[in-house]
């Protein structure tokens, strides 16, 4: 966090001078590991079983906060008897379908339900027989133990998963001293309960690999048990790489989400009632999804839109399958996607295996980059590493390559949101130089030159782009879009009188509202602009709620009802946050409270009422379909209802918890291109990879290595590594080393360094190797990417890459000068292979995700 967050590490530190315990989790010693009270090094790729030892810490001494856990968890839930779990069939869930390679999630769930409980928002996933009733009706009726006894309730199911995930289980997966683990957990249980809280933070050292969505998982069952979410001090934070990757997921870039974590339709689901259904939660706020979709599509199509026509709903695009970055761009490779929109990134660099970046973008018929120079992306066709080597020759590329050069911040206005989920407005200090433009600005032309284009269409096809509103008041010598009247059609207001919205309890699902995102409705509550809020803390309480604005509502932490005890009295005066004022008859206190603020602890809903109106008194997870926190997912996460250790795909061990080595619902992209090393111990491979940021560049370097201070500052690819690795292949610091994988080779300078400890797992020695990855063939200083070695490999619930932990070779001296990549197929022979899954986990037509499938065409 210091290396990559500096100005977020300003509040460790200060924590730390008020006293705070400072815990670093990381392969590496880094500056961050030098301020924090204790550095636990750890094999890449084994965070699972970390956490799991804590939780079973927890658990086996009686260390929950019990309180907080019975009334506002799902501990007492009782599951179905049809439950199976990875102890009772050596590493898999039960449900798992070969032919499919899919989860059934049927047996996950309660008992006594028919049909899931929907999680706080289901993203593409589209459970079973997911037709007909609104799901989740009767997520009050649930069976429950509140004395956590019954062997299936949640509590028990969570203690048996655990078992086996001891201080001596964890070392020999982990590396890290028994001892420790047990300190560890003994530090986070004694900074937790009434009167103290702790909160953890983790940025893509969780998220890329092929479990990142269970990391976070794991983390969060940790906090619940110990009572740590929804209270100030507590907490999961999601440290973004970033001023506004919340940003981009809350009004998102990805292929599955609307606005507001709204799940794009599904080809499966192209009936309008089946999509409510299917999204709709029986209780909580996700009960209001009619209100929040149709608000949408009212900002987006105004009066072309209302219920004879599903309120445009057939206008939008529908997921056939899987449309994510590594999927397109492997289609991309196959000839199936003729042009592509780079805007801000950077992916011939940035992105796992370079060279089947590029080998993609060789296939296009164009390709539009937006950038503040050529990027690596724009100059794939000169100069890259394909090129370099003869293997690829610029005149037998045929993709034609358009550049936009791009205003910096400085030279727009609009807003960030960071990962406090702050919006923060900023203004344009000068004018654009030359042809530069801002984002915003190429997006409102492009629309207008689209919708010229289309204006004589009567094709059905063409209708979204005619109806689509886009009368944008423009200003300034380049005739820009005026950002706040964006921001103003974000906030959404009454279609009656355009009176801005307050908040998005306001909107609608009669089409009387319309609304650009119903999360950030409120954001310019009364017409003022709230994100450009800039009154000093000193003039205001320590939650200082008029600095800007963060979402829902101004709520700066989420779900604080948890904050007070079940009858609304603040678990301690010192973690006082909001509390239920019976005097007043509603709930105040320093923050906005994440509750409906007239309902009193002491409300029960009646059987059967359903809605916002089935949430109880003592409910404060709003969004959950039962109002209450998930230790168990008993749907809303497709590779298991608990965290669970797997290895990563490439591996220096075997799994020593379960006979399944690898995640099941893994995204494997098995192509001669693409290849991937044998499971464990690979005689060609032998050692741990992880790639990293450092604070002297940014990401991919197109910001930061064509500045000249920066560049002197870190001039030149390096590499990692211990003492004894150095000594074993007779590597020396300042040297030339090669690094490979199956994928490529890359070479590096040495850094001879204890800040790369050599760990043991069980016995067998582990070494690790660091590779920054900021690095390639443009800018002012120059050399190898890193994240030419990695493979398409992903993530099965969002389809991120496993990039911190992958297995690899260093051999000193430089690499060769001829073929470097796995562009035309492996580099080195293969060995004989050893199976990733059990012989009735295998799936019976591979795992190579498919961007279109015709059974949902």
């Amino acid at each position: 966090m210091a290396e990559c967050h500096p100005v977020g590490f300003q509040w460790v530190m200060e924590a730390k001078a008020r006293g705070a315990t400072i815990i670093h989790v990381d392969p590496r010693f880094t500056r961050t590991s030098a301020m924090a009270d204790i550095h636990v090094p750890i094999r890449a790729g084994t965070d699972i079983a970390f956490l799991g030892g804590i939780v079973n810490y927890i658990l086996q001494h009686d260390r929950a906060f019990k309180e907080y856990v019975v009334q506002y968890t799902n501990a007492s839930f009782i599951v179905g008897e049809d439950f199976r779990d990875t102890e009772d069939l050596d590493g898999v869930f039960s449900g798992w379908d070969r032919k499919t390679a899919k989860y059934d999630e049927t047996t996950w769930q309660y008992e006594g339900m028919d049909g899931d409980v929907p999680a706080a928002g289901h993203k593409e996933i589209v459970p079973k027989g997911a037709k007909g009733e609104v799901r989740g009706k009767k997520a009050k009726e649930i069976p429950r133990d509140p004395m956590l006894q019954h062997p299936r309730c949640v509590y028990q199911i969570l203690k048996k998963h655990y078992a086996r995930y001891t201080p001596q289980m964890v070392a020999d997966i982990c590396g890290i001293a028994p001892d420790l683990v047990v300190r560890i957990a003994e530090e986070l249980c004694n900074n937790s309960g009434r009167e103290r809280t702790g909160a953890f933070c983790y940025a893509v050292g969780w998220t890329q690999h092929t479990v990142g969505v269970q990391y976070i998982r794991a983390a969060s069952i940790i906090q619940l048990l110990l009572g740590n979410i929804g209270r100030p001090g507590g907490g999961i934070m999601a440290l973004r790489g970033h001023a506004s990757i919340q940003g981009s997921t809350d009004i998102p870039t990805l292929f599955n989400l609307l606005p507001g974590y709204i799940p794009m339709p599904h080809a499966e689901h192209d009936d309008f009632k089946e999509y409510l259904n299917t999204n709709t939660s029986g209780v909580g706020f996700w009960s209001k999804f009619e209100s929040y979709f149709v608000s949408l599509m009212k900002a987006w199509f105004g009066d072309s839109v209302n219920p004879d026509n599903d309120w445009g709903f057939h206008w939008l695009p529908a997921i056939t399958g899987d449309h994510s970055h590594m999927t397109t761009v492997a289609d991309m490779v196959d000839g199936k996607v003729k042009g592509y929109f780079v805007v801000g990134e950077n992916p011939a660099v940035g992105s796992m295996n370079g060279a089947l970046q590029r080998k993609g973008l060789q296939e296009l018929d164009w390709l539009v980059v937006r950038d503040f120079q050529l990027t690596e992306t724009a100059e794939f066709w000169r100069s890259a590493p394909e090129i370099e080597s003869g293997e690829v020759s610029p005149k037998d590329i045929d993709t034609e390559v358009f550049f936009f050069p791009a205003a910096s911040h400085a030279e727009k206005d609009g807003s960030f949101t960071n990962t406090q989920r702050l919006l923060q407005w900023h203004h344009k200090a000068i004018e654009p130089p030359g042809d530069c433009r801002s984002d915003l600005d190429f997006v409102y032309k492009l629309g207008l030159r689209l919708k010229e284009l289309y204006a004589g269409s009567r094709e059905d096809r063409d209708e979204p782009i005619r109806r689509l509103t886009w009368t944008y008041p423009v200003k300034g010598v380049h005739r820009e879009v005026d950002a706040e009247a964006v921001l103003a059609e974000i906030n959404g207001w009454s279609v009656l009188d355009r009176r801005p919205l307050s908040a998005y309890t306001d909107l609608k699902p009669d089409g009387s509202t319309a609304c650009g995102c119903w999360i950030y409705c409120g954001c310019r509550k009364d017409g003022v602009n709230q994100t450009a809020r800039r009154k000093p803390g000193r003039e205001q309480d320590w939650v200082a709620k008029e600095w800007a604005w963060a979402w829902p509502a101004n709520r700066r932490i989420l779900y604080n009802r948890a904050s007070a005890d079940r009858d609304g009295k603040p678990w301690s005066e010192r973690k006082k946050l909001v509390y239920w004022d019976a005097a007043k008859g509603e709930w105040t206190g320093a923050d906005v409270p994440d509750f409906i603020k007239d309902r009193p602890p002491a409300y029960r809903p009646a059987p059967g009422i359903t809605g916002v109106d089935g949430l109880a008194g003592d409910d404060p997870f709003i969004m959950q379909g039962d109002g209450k926190a998930w230790l168990y997912a008993p749907s809303g996460v497709i590779d298991g209802p608990l965290p669970t250790h797997y290895e990563p795909q490439e591996s220096v061990t075997e799994n020593f918890l379960y006979g399944q080595q690898c995640d099941p619902k893994r995204l494997e992209y098995s192509r001669d291109d693409n290849p991937y090393h044998r499971a464990y111990a690979d005689p060609r491979y032998p050692f741990v990879l992880t790639t990293y940021r450092l604070t002297e560049h940014h990401t991919a370097g197109g910001m930061s290595r064509v500045l000249s201070w920066l560049s002197e500052l870190m001039p030149e690819m390096f590499c990692e590594v211990s003492p004894e690795l150095a000594a074993l292949r007779g590597l020396r610091h300042g040297g030339w080393a090669t690094i490979s994988t199956a994928r490529g080779e890359i070479e590096a300078r040495v850094l001879v360094t204890r800040r790369v400890p050599v760990l043991r797992a069980r016995g067998q020695v582990v070494h690790q190797i660091g590779l920054p990855y900021h690095w390639s063939f443009v800018g002012r200083v120059t050399g190898d990417a890193a994240n030419d070695l990695i493979g398409f490999l992903g993530d099965a619930n969002v389809h991120i890459q496993e990039s911190k932990a992958f297995t690899g070779d260093i051999q000193p001296g430089r690499r060769s000068r001829k073929r470097r990549s796995a562009y035309r197929g492996e580099l080195r022979a293969s060995v004989p292979e050893i199976p990733r899954d059990l012989p009735e986990v295998e799936p019976l037509d591979g795992r190579v995700p498919k961007q279109h499938q015709l059974s949902k065409e």
